[in-house]
């Protein structure tokens, strides 16, 4: 994880319809202390944390956006945090979410669908994958 070795990508529905069909998130990410385990965009004292996302689908009837988010660093919450400070938040997201997003879904709809790495020790590619059941 530390080489930025390991690609993942994951599968998301989000709230609203996302302008653009593909782009970056980079803001600064910290631990909110008093409201554990909640993380916070924080232009000061955060770490720095990269999200590329690109859309897969739009449904204009539900106004969400199926979205791939693929983590560059490997923040807790990042792609929660990330989609929610743009103004997307993933459904059924309980920490993140607005009551609308959290209302729209059951559970979060947030699914790791692809895992790639060089093997440790033989270096050979080795690689997950796993559609979402949503």
């Amino acid at each position: 994880f530390e080489n930025r070795l390991i690609e993942k990508q994951y599968i998301a529905v989000v709230g609203q319809l996302l302008l653009g069909d593909e782009g970056k998130i980079c803001l600064p990410l910290i631990c909110d202390w008093p409201n554990r385990p909640r993380q916070i965009v924080d232009h000061v004292i955060g770490k720095p944390s990269f999200t590329r996302w690109r859309v897969l689908d739009r449904d204009i009837y539900a106004n969400t956006t199926r979205v791939e988010l693929s983590p560059v660093t490997g923040r807790s919450h990042q792609l929660r945090v990330h989609m929610n400070e743009i103004g997307h938040p993933i459904l059924g997201d309980s920490l993140y979410g607005t009551d609308a997003s959290r209302a729209a879904s059951p559970r979060l709809l947030l699914h790791a669908s692809r895992l790639r790495f060089p093997h440790p020790t033989t270096n050979e590619i080795v690689e997950f994958v796993c559609a979402p059941d949503f």
